[in-house]
Protein backbone atom coordinates (compact mmCIF):
# COMPACT_ATOMS: atom_id res chain seq x y z
CA UNK A 1 0.00 0.00 0.00
CA UNK A 2 2.76 2.48 0.71
CA UNK A 3 4.50 1.50 -2.32
CA UNK A 4 1.21 2.65 -4.37
CA UNK A 5 1.36 5.72 -2.13
CA UNK A 6 4.62 6.28 -3.31
CA UNK A 7 3.94 5.87 -6.93
CA UNK A 8 0.85 8.19 -7.09
CA UNK A 9 3.10 10.80 -5.93
CA UNK A 10 5.72 10.26 -8.22
CA UNK A 11 3.28 10.36 -10.98
CA UNK A 12 1.42 13.47 -10.04
CA UNK A 13 4.74 15.25 -9.94
CA UNK A 14 5.21 14.75 -13.28
CA UNK A 15 3.97 17.99 -14.66
CA UNK A 16 6.42 19.72 -12.30
CA UNK A 17 9.35 17.38 -13.33
CA UNK A 18 8.54 18.28 -16.48
CA UNK A 19 8.32 21.83 -16.22
CA UNK A 20 11.65 22.10 -13.83
CA UNK A 21 13.24 20.42 -16.78
CA UNK A 22 12.12 22.50 -19.58
CA UNK A 23 12.25 25.67 -17.84
CA UNK A 24 15.24 27.76 -19.51
CA UNK A 25 17.80 29.86 -17.45
CA UNK A 26 17.51 32.59 -20.06
CA UNK A 27 14.15 33.04 -20.96
CA UNK A 28 15.03 35.83 -23.45
CA UNK A 29 18.06 33.78 -25.05
CA UNK A 30 15.55 30.54 -25.24
CA UNK A 31 12.73 33.21 -27.11
CA UNK A 32 16.37 34.32 -29.76
CA UNK A 33 16.54 37.51 -28.10
CA UNK A 34 20.14 38.55 -27.35
CA UNK A 35 19.39 39.75 -23.65
CA UNK A 36 20.11 39.46 -20.59
CA UNK A 37 17.84 37.92 -17.84
CA UNK A 38 18.31 39.20 -14.64
CA UNK A 39 15.91 37.93 -12.70
CA UNK A 40 18.70 35.57 -11.41
CA UNK A 41 18.10 31.36 -10.99
CA UNK A 42 14.92 31.90 -8.66
CA UNK A 43 12.33 30.64 -11.40
CA UNK A 44 14.18 27.51 -12.10
CA UNK A 45 15.19 26.70 -8.68
CA UNK A 46 11.59 27.23 -7.56
CA UNK A 47 10.57 24.39 -9.88
CA UNK A 48 13.62 22.49 -9.48
CA UNK A 49 14.50 22.13 -5.73
CA UNK A 50 10.90 20.27 -5.11
CA UNK A 51 11.53 18.03 -8.03
CA UNK A 52 14.82 16.54 -6.48
CA UNK A 53 13.02 16.67 -3.17
CA UNK A 54 9.90 14.20 -4.56
CA UNK A 55 12.31 12.50 -6.94
CA UNK A 56 15.37 11.68 -5.05
CA UNK A 57 13.08 10.44 -1.91
CA UNK A 58 11.17 8.22 -4.50
CA UNK A 59 14.61 6.79 -5.72
CA UNK A 60 15.46 6.34 -2.22
CA UNK A 61 12.61 4.46 -1.88
CA UNK A 62 12.59 2.38 -4.97
CA UNK A 63 16.24 1.31 -4.34
CA UNK A 64 15.47 -0.16 -1.05
CA UNK A 65 12.59 -1.88 -2.22
CA UNK A 66 15.26 -4.13 -4.40
CA UNK A 67 12.65 -5.90 -7.07
CA UNK A 68 13.23 -5.45 -10.55
CA UNK A 69 10.13 -2.65 -10.82
CA UNK A 70 11.63 -1.05 -8.65
CA UNK A 71 14.86 -0.97 -9.56
CA UNK A 72 13.68 0.48 -13.07
CA UNK A 73 11.62 3.23 -11.31
CA UNK A 74 14.87 4.21 -9.33
CA UNK A 75 16.99 4.32 -12.42
CA UNK A 76 13.74 7.03 -13.46
CA UNK A 77 13.66 8.79 -10.51
CA UNK A 78 17.50 9.28 -10.80
CA UNK A 79 17.63 10.76 -14.42
CA UNK A 80 14.70 13.23 -13.82
CA UNK A 81 16.44 14.42 -10.66
CA UNK A 82 20.26 14.77 -12.35
CA UNK A 83 18.36 16.46 -15.26
CA UNK A 84 16.79 18.76 -12.80
CA UNK A 85 20.17 19.48 -11.26
CA UNK A 86 21.78 20.40 -14.14
CA UNK A 87 19.03 22.87 -15.22
CA UNK A 88 19.85 24.19 -11.38
CA UNK A 89 23.80 24.46 -12.33
CA UNK A 90 23.00 25.57 -16.01
CA UNK A 91 20.59 28.82 -14.29
CA UNK A 92 23.92 29.90 -11.67
CA UNK A 93 26.46 29.59 -14.55
CA UNK A 94 23.68 32.17 -16.46
CA UNK A 95 23.88 34.42 -13.34
CA UNK A 96 27.72 34.08 -12.95
CA UNK A 97 28.01 34.96 -16.26
CA UNK A 98 25.76 37.86 -16.01
CA UNK A 99 27.65 39.27 -12.85
CA UNK A 100 30.84 39.10 -14.62
CA UNK A 101 30.16 40.95 -17.59
CA UNK A 102 28.67 43.56 -15.10
CA UNK A 103 25.65 44.09 -16.57
CA UNK A 104 22.89 42.88 -13.84
CA UNK A 105 23.76 45.88 -10.73
CA UNK A 106 20.98 46.07 -8.34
Amino acid sequence: MRALAVYLVLLLALPLATLAMLFPANVYRAQGIAALDCDGPGQVLMLAVPTILIYGAGALFAYRAGRRFHRLIFLLCLIIALAAVLNIAEAVHELYRNAADGECLS
